[in-house]
């Protein structure tokens, strides 16, 4: 399975996939983590949702990964299909989590 920690031992990899020098990756990471939650709460806030925010299925990887997972995607333009091979997910959840993790970064 792919993810930061085993990409982030090999550092010429980690910039042919994701474009970024190991770095630059960790200082816009920093910066999204940090925006994450408020971003996540005004998301899970509308006004026809039923259930509470934190209620619900949680992201199977984190912010950090999820962030890997979108430079890798544009970075490569593979499909989702094997993004989520690569990152042990389903097609649909790759898609979604791209879709949920873009507009903050």
């Amino acid at each position: 399975m792919l993810n930061y920690d085993r990409l982030s031992k090999k550092p010429l990899l980690f910039r042919s996939f994701t474009g970024l020098e190991l770095s630059e990756f960790d200082s816009i990471c920093k910066e999204v983590e940090s925006k994450y939650p408020k971003y996540e709460i005004k998301r899970l806030s509308k006004n026809d949702r039923t259930r509470s925010v934190g209620a619900g299925r949680h992201f199977k990887h984190s912010v950090r990964n999820r962030f890997l997972m979108l430079l890798v995607y544009y970075k490569l333009y593979i499909t989702n299909s094997l993004s989520g091979f690569l990152f042990d997910l389903d097609q649909s959840n790759v898609h979604r989590d791209i879709r949920y993790i873009k507009p903050i970064v």
